[in-house]
């Protein structure tokens, strides 16, 4: 791989950069069931702000604050809240991933639906980001002489 080139300039816009990314990738899940985004689009968006500094700062300090680890576990965990989900409906009587049958997210089905929704994209969010950390990572070790 290239080695890292020093750059005060490349080095404070990711910086600054980073947090506005994350930020905006929690608003793109949080209002994706109503609006264009959701899910897929925050799960990449929180992937870039993770891969920048990789790319930026150099894999192992990045991998300090982010682990591989943690980002197969992120992956894991929103395959498990996507699939809960979808499991809950059947189990109170409804299909998979029936949100009107969901009893315990509220007494109106507008809020059960809107709710459950946001579990689903919250779900697919982290596991998109869990996922692509992942395969960056793997590419970045498969690439490396060692």
């Amino acid at each position: 791989m290239i080695d890292r080139h020093p750059s005060v300039i490349v080095d404070t816009v990711t910086r600054l950069a980073v947090p506005f990314l994350q930020m905006f990738a929690l608003y793109v899940i949080a209002h994706g069931h109503y609006s264009p985004g959701g899910g897929f689009q925050g799960g990449v968006l929180l992937a870039m702000s993770t891969v920048l500094p990789r790319i930026v700062f150099g894999a192992e300090a990045s991998r300090q604050q982010f682990s591989t680890r943690t980002a197969l576990t992120m992956a894991g965990v929103g395959v498990l809240i996507y699939y809960m989900t979808g499991v809950f409906g059947i189990v109170y009587g409804g299909s998979f991933l029936d949100y009107g049958v969901l009893g315990f997210l509220g007494e109106e089905p507008a809020v059960r639906r809107y709710l459950a929704i946001l579990l689903v994209e919250t779900g697919i969010g982290l596991g998109v980001w869990g996922a692509l950390v992942t395969v960056y990572d793997q590419l970045l070790d498969g690439a490396s002489p060692e």
